[in-house]
């Protein structure tokens, strides 16, 4: 069925529609979307986002809560008297220290190698021991890798398995052993 006409041309811009009545709407209802769990939980609903910050003993403006020094002429800093006085009371500290002892934790190694390549990588070992150009012309590398590539690639898996490729490497040893 063949479109209507006219509808796959440009709208007109209504100068008569009041689009700042549509977002102050929009934006008085939509919530503050907090990410850190610590923050959510001592969020206060009646409370302005800055009063709640400053409650907390976090910073609303990063400019405001570290000022860079000004040098006068002469190439003097001015007094730092800044950080006294903007401090302020903090009523809930639980929150920073929590969000401190987060980031202080060690970070998880996500790093893992797909299934495929540690097969191919131990497939290449396993039929070629170090001869990269031997491995280049395998019928099993199928995506033409060159030597370099495939030296790469076992590097690779060895510094993300590194008991895993020297239990591989005595087993392989152990094997020759046994036909010998």
């Amino acid at each position: 069925m063949p479109k209507a006409k006219g509808k796959g041309r440009r709208q007109k811009y209504s100068y008569n529609l009041n689009r700042k009545r549509l977002y102050r709407s929009a934006r008085r209802r939509a919530a503050p979307r907090i990410a850190c769990s610590h923050i959510r939980h001592a969020w206060d609903p009646t409370k302005s986002v800055a009063q709640n910050l400053a409650e907390m003993g976090l910073a609303e403006d990063p400019n405001k809560a570290v000022p860079i020094p000004k040098k006068k002429l002469l190439g003097m800093e001015l007094e730092s008297n800044g950080w006294e006085q903007g401090k302020k009371i903090v009523r809930k500290p639980y929150v920073v220290n929590e969000m401190e002892y987060e980031a202080s934790l060690p970070e998880k190694k996500s790093n893992t190698l797909s299934r495929d390549l540690i097969d191919y990588v131990r497939y290449m070992i396993q039929n070629h021991g170090e001869n990269y150009k031997e491995m280049a012309r395998d019928e099993k590398n199928y995506y033409q890798d060159t030597p370099k590539q495939i030296k790469r690639k076992i590097n690779v898996y060895k510094n993300f398995y590194p008991d895993e490729y020297k239990d591989f490497i005595a087993s392989l040893k152990q094997e020759k052993m046994d036909v010998q």
